[in-house]
C-alpha cells in the first residue's frame, strides 16, 4: 500500500503539471484590443494642443523661506 501511495505523488504531479502547461498555453489576446485602445486615446489625448504658458511670463517656483538668523 505504501508504494502505490508513492506511486500517486509523480501521477499528481503530471496532472497539476498538464493543467499548468494547458493554462500558460492559453489565449491571452482578447484583452489586447481593449487595452490597445485605450493606450490609442491616450496618446491622442496627450498630443492635442494644450494651452501653455506665455513665453514673457516663465515659470517661477514658490519662493524658499528666508534662512533663520541665529
Amino acid at each position: 500500500m505504501a508504494a502505490l501511495a508513492w506511486l500517486l505523488i509523480p501521477l499528481f504531479a503530471v496532472v497539476g503539471a498538464a493543467i499548468w502547461g494547458s493554462w500558460v498555453q492559453r489565449n491571452k489576446t482578447i484583452g489586447d484590443v481593449a487595452e490597445l485602445a485605450g493606450y490609442a486615446r491616450f496618446r491622442d489625448a496627450m498630443e492635442r494642443a494644450h494651452p501653455t504658458a506665455p513665453a514673457s511670463a516663465p515659470f517661477h517656483p514658490a519662493s524658499e523661506p528666508a534662512p533663520a538668523e541665529s
